[in-house]
């Protein structure tokens, strides 16, 4: 069974570390298998809202946006090359920021570095992203796409609750009662 710890601690909140709270449900016989974080590390990842969406001049697959970015655009909306198929007007977004850096391809590749370009003769200062690209999922279909109250240039693993553990138990047949987190927090 996979639970976030943040899940748990809704229920009952001990004081102890996270390393701690894995020791004290393997010890209670709720075998903790795993300890991973919910999302690999990120950083200069704010939320965004688009707020124009035009088609690019020379690419038919590519869209010219303007996004505002909250106190990372305070001079007006930033510009983005984007080739997602939803990206339009009115929805928020996450934004890699110059300088921001992704989550790396292969488990112990480096991070990849955002940087300002050009694409087909268009200059584009950031990267709106996909769940893939932040290596929250597989999905890679378009853009992200956030709850409409995110709040625009927050971080976005604030937003989402990225800083998070995931705990993965190994439970057997009789310990039916910990197959929610409801039951494992009453072990706790």
């Amino acid at each position: 069974m996979q639970f976030p710890e943040s899940w748990l601690r809704e229920f009952c909140n001990p004081p102890v570390s996270t390393a701690e709270l894995a020791e004290l449900l393997t010890m209670a016989g709720l075998e903790v298998e795993d300890i991973r974080p919910v999302a690999p590390p990120c950083k200069g990842i704010v939320v965004a809202e688009i707020v124009e969406a035009v088609q690019h001049p020379d690419a038919d697959r590519l869209r010219v946006c303007k996004v505002l970015a909250g106190a990372h655009s305070p001079d007006g909306p930033l510009q983005i090359v984007c080739g997602a198929p939803n990206a339009r007007v009115g929805i928020r977004v996450p934004l890699a920021l110059v300088g921001a850096e992704l989550p790396p391809a292969e488990p112990a590749g480096a991070a990849f570095v955002i940087g300002s370009s050009k694409l087909r003769g268009v200059e584009s200062f950031g990267m709106l992203c996909s769940a893939r690209e932040l290596k929250l999922s597989e999905d890679h279909a378009g853009l992200l796409e956030l709850p409409a109250d995110a709040p625009v240039g927050a971080d976005i693993r604030e937003v989402l609750a990225l800083d998070d553990t995931l705990f993965t138990l190994k439970l057997t047949p009789n310990l039916a009662h910990a197959l929610s987190v409801y039951g494992v927090a009453r072990e706790v």
